[in-house]
């Protein structure tokens, strides 16, 4: 390998335990300071080649043929211990969920420090130093304080990028990023996007950019390989794949990407009030995280709520859902009000709201099979027999667009899109009134977006259900929301129709969130920083 040549991967094939080819003799090749975006939709081989990148197969994949070449060391002919000691150091992974990548047991910063200190790159006191400056970089307030606390005490948001902090503790030569973005909201995106660009440039770290989002991988990417079916479909330069795409399948991505940025605005409904949220506030501990929070939403409609990560979207989600933290305020469905615990309510008013994580692998039990997973709410809810409960789960799952035999399978076989599918059958098997949609369509590439989309509008047209849709595609707001609220620090800044909403004067606020989009066009992260910086 030539001296920028810092990996190698020729002939790579990999298979599922069951037999199933997920990556097909597919090339890579990626030089020091160059960062190569791979995109395709769920299922494609994206993450599968990103690990394999590692010398590393999860659920059972096996590489069965192929070379692989880190910085001139073969992975695939090396020992175990030669794997070991180029992983975390030489070459670092940033996982699609960072719940499921840390250990809830160990503070977050005694995790980012680990890594150098396993591998003797650093002192304790160097690591800390480090550690602290890379959670200062990616904006995690208070960082001494940050690093204190427990995965389970931060944002979706901000654990994801206290992950990338994780990675980049040890200034390893290769990063593989899998969705390192997904769970952030937009305004913090360009950050940290800005913020993974410049490390990359001035450590000429190589990096794998693994994405659904085309806006997002053309602020980062010098060269882009599409994926389909774990084939390579096409290869080329940033600017001639998204500009000039040469394949019928690169387009349709494409073009869906700007159609979701154009957004088709949904239709409005009415109908009979479903749910009120009166004087809601929160807390952690101490920490007020919602603010007298008030909301509603009608039978058959959607409310959207987007905001930054830490805004008390989730927060207001998993209240109404009985869940903790503690709370006061009232919650009424269809007139009656809840119980705020979920302990106290009835098997009734516990199935009429599902929610629907917005991390799938914290959602689904990894030793439960997806027809389990599935039938578990028929078998609690309506005392469904065995045939029954086939029957039923064989229709949900084509519902979702995933072949019947799924229903054997274990989650750690499934794509990160393909158990948040499973995730929505589970809430559909209950006939909910309302479901909570945190994140949904967050791990899906833009065509699976767009039909899951497409499936909760027929759903919703068919059953009256109402949707309470956390998220921060805004595209997915314009199309799915008949209603939107704004939060900022766990206090409501407006709401209104989403056509409203989106449609200017707009609060300063929402400004902000509807400008941090990006754009398809290479240079759009330089404009929008450049004007940060003026305005």
């Amino acid at each position: 390998m030539s001296n920028d040549l810092v990996l190698k991967m020729t002939g790579l094939v990999v298979k599922a335990p069951t037999g199933a080819t997920l990556v097909d003799h597919v090339d890579v090749e990626l030089q020091r300071g160059q960062v190569l975006g791979l995109i395709g939709e769920s299922g494609a081989g994206k993450s599968t080649i990103g690990l394999a990148a590692m010398g590393y197969g999860r659920g059972g994949c096996k590489i069965t043929e192929g070379l692989i070449v880190v910085d001139g060391i073969s992975l695939m002919e090396g020992t175990r211990e030669t794997r070991e000691a180029i992983r975390g150091a030489r070459i670092a992974y940033v996982a699609q969920s960072a719940a499921a990548s840390f250990n809830p047991a160990h503070r977050i910063g005694q995790q980012i420090m680990e890594g150098p200190l396993y591998h003797g790159l650093m002192s304790k006191a160097e690591a800390k130093a480090w550690m602290l400056e890379l959670l200062h970089a990616l904006q995690l307030p208070d960082p001494e304080t940050f690093a204190n606390r427990y995965p389970h005490q931060v944002s979706g948001g901000q654990l994801q990028r206290a992950m990338v902090a994780m990675a980049m503790s040890c200034r390893p030569d290769i990063l593989v990023l899998d969705e390192p973005t997904t769970a952030l909201d937009v305004t913090t995106q360009i950050e940290v996007l800005a913020l993974l660009r410049s490390l990359i440039q001035r450590y000429r770290t190589a990096a794998l950019y693994i994405t659904h989002d085309l806006a997002v991988v053309a602020q980062i990417a010098d060269r882009i390989m599409v994926l389909r079916h774990g084939k390579m479909v096409e290869l080329g330069s940033a600017e001639d794949v998204l500009e000039a795409p040469k394949q019928d399948y690169t387009r349709r991505l494409v073009a869906e990407r700007e159609a979701s940025i154009a957004g088709e605005q949904a239709e409005l409904k009415t109908g009979d009030m479903l749910l009120e949220v009166k004087n809601a506030t929160a807390y952690y501990g101490k920490k007020l995280v919602l603010s007298d929070v008030n909301c509603h939403v009608r039978r058959g409609e959607t409310l959207a709520i987007v905001g930054e990560s830490g805004s008390g979207k989730s927060t207001l989600a998993r209240i109404i859902a009985g869940l903790p933290p503690h709370s006061s305020g009232i919650i009424t469905l269809g007139g009656q009000r809840l119980p705020g615990s979920y302990k106290q309510r009835s098997r009734e008013e516990l199935r009429r709201i599902q929610l629907v994580y917005q991390l799938p692998d914290v959602a689904l039990n990894p030793r439960q099979t997806v027809g389990e997973i599935i039938g578990r709410p028929m078998k609690f809810y309506f005392g469904m027999t065995e045939d029954q409960r086939k029957a039923e789960i064989a229709r949900l799952l084509e519902l979702i667009g995933l072949p019947t035999d799924f229903a054997g399978r274990l989650p750690g076989a499934l794509s990160g899109g393909q158990k948040q599918r499973v995730c929505i059958a589970r809430a559909l098997a209950a006939k909910p009134d309302l479901i909570i949609c945190d994140e949904v369509t967050s791990a899906l590439d833009p065509l699976v977006a767009e039909e899951i989309l497409k499936l909760l509008r027929e759903l919703q047209d068919e059953l009256s259900v109402s949707y309470l849709f956390i998220t921060h595609d805004l595209g997915v707001v314009r199309r799915l929301a008949d209603r939107t609220m704004v939060m900022q620090k766990g206090r409501v800044v407006e709401t209104g129709t989403t056509k409203a909403i989106f449609e200017p004067p707009y609060e300063a606020y929402t400004k902000q969130l509807i400008t941090s989009v990006p754009e398809l066009r290479r240079d759009w992260l330089d404009d929008i920083l450049k004007a940060r910086v003026a305005g």
